[in-house]
């Protein structure tokens, strides 16, 4: 340790005397970070260095993490690139993923090459609203009907009051739902090219004060859960939260046949016992093959909050012969959470990932940005169902995992 203020602060730090989260108040972010790594790699005895190699400075990853240590590499890869006729995405594009596992990028790819050979892929989002859902506690069932009633009357006021705190989200719905003495109050946002959760907690928080001061409902909790944030939940695949999300494609015969190596009668018969029959014996709330993967590496790549994978995994394919006998295959993401301001978006390498995609901060009209990053997950989500589908009909799945040294 030949900075003598690093040395110092570590045994500071090793006897008690600053604590981790204190130390921004002693030194530059940059030292702060290298004083938590040494003073961890002295306390695990590990070698932690690697967490030191990043290209960003450590100041500007305040707003995304506490008691920084460094930063873990993830490496990342491109799709494509892909033609998408969207509402606001459009063009051939890459398709930037983040992740460790191997056989992933290469699985998107083919079915985005696939996608292309058959002219491109259609997306639309169709529907957007980011939710909070406060639970009041009530005196009985008549009383949770009388709240309910008055906030159906009072969305206006309600209206009001959150779109006070902010400058850019627009409250859209209030839905009550009342569980005997519990009336829970759905709040639906247009939180535009934000995520929005931040956003829409405070200008809730305010909504509930009024609805405080005007009935007998007391506030038990501003999130109730039926929200519903980072848990899977049938209200986010039947209301849709964020963005819902939808990518199709239809391919000639000869191309499933050719690129494939299996028939459109074989993809159809899979996606049917499989990700329908299959997920409903399973319980499932997502009926796909395997839709995370493709979310999961889109929002590590670009930025987004990576717990809501648990939402954005909440999708359904179909699959199904044409007339003429090609095939139709559509993805549709009930409640994808994303947005393109904010949040880990501004850091060098999620900000370069929305770069190439062409959709880094706000669009121009307001979210029509985040509506075109949800549609470009979507037709990466469609590839990656193709893929690992005709994988299956043509039983080479683990075979091109063995070839690939997976």
């Amino acid at each position: 340790m030949s900075d003598p203020t690093v040395a110092d602060l570590v045994d500071r730090v090793r006897d008690g005397d600053v604590r981790l989260h204190e130390l921004d108040a002693h030194v530059d972010a940059e030292t702060a970070a290298t004083v938590r790594r040494r003073a961890v790699a002295e306390q695990s005895g590990s070698d932690v260095d690697a967490f030191g190699e990043y290209a960003f400075d450590a100041a500007d990853a305040d707003p995304n993490i506490d008691n920084m240590i460094g930063a873990v590499q993830i490496p990342i890869g491109v799709a494509g690139p892909v033609s998408v006729d969207g509402g606001a995405f459009a063009g051939d594009r890459y398709l930037p993923m983040a992740t460790t596992e191997g056989a992933l990028v290469a699985s998107v790819n083919r079915g985005c090459s696939v996608i292309d050979a058959a002219g491109g892929s259609t997306a639309r989002v169709t529907k957007s609203g980011m939710t909070r859902a406060p639970v009041f506690r009530v005196d009985d069932v008549a009383e949770a009907e009388a709240l309910a009633s008055w906030v159906r009357d009072n969305v206006p006021t309600l209206r009001e009051a959150a779109e006070s705190t902010t400058s850019h989200g627009e409250l859209l719905a209030v839905t009550p739902y009342a569980v005997g003495n519990n009336v829970y109050l759905r709040f639906r946002y247009d939180t535009k090219d934000a995520m929005g959760m931040n956003m829409v907690t405070i200008a809730t928080r305010e909504a509930c004060d009024v609805v405080e001061a005007e009935t007998d409902a007391s506030l038990v909790a501003l999130s109730g859960n039926l929200c519903s944030d980072k848990k899977p939940a049938a209200v986010n695949a039947v209301e849709g939260r964020g963005r819902s999300v939808a990518a199709d494609v239809e391919i000639p015969r000869e191309v499933v046949e050719d690129r494939l190596h299996t028939t459109p009668e074989a993809i159809a018969e899979i996606n049917t016992r499989k990700n329908h029959v299959g997920s409903a014996k399973a319980g499932s709330l997502g009926f796909n093959a395997h839709v995370a993967n493709t979310v999961a590496a889109m929002f590590l790549a670009t930025g987004q909050d990576e717990a809501q994978v648990v939402e954005g995994a909440n999708a359904i394919t179909t699959a199904e012969v044409t007339p003429d006998g090609d095939l139709y295959v559509s993805v549709s993401l009930a409640s994808l959470e994303v947005g393109t301001v904010g949040g880990g978006t501004k850091l060098p390498t999620q900000a370069a990932a929305l770069d190439v995609l062409g959709v880094r901060g706000g669009g121009d009209p307001a979210g029509s940005n985040a509506d075109a990053l949800a549609e470009a997950i979507a037709v990466g989500a469609l590839a990656g169902e193709l893929s690992l589908l005709a994988a299956l009909g043509s039983r080479n799945l683990a075979s091109a995992h063995e070839e690939l040294g997976r």
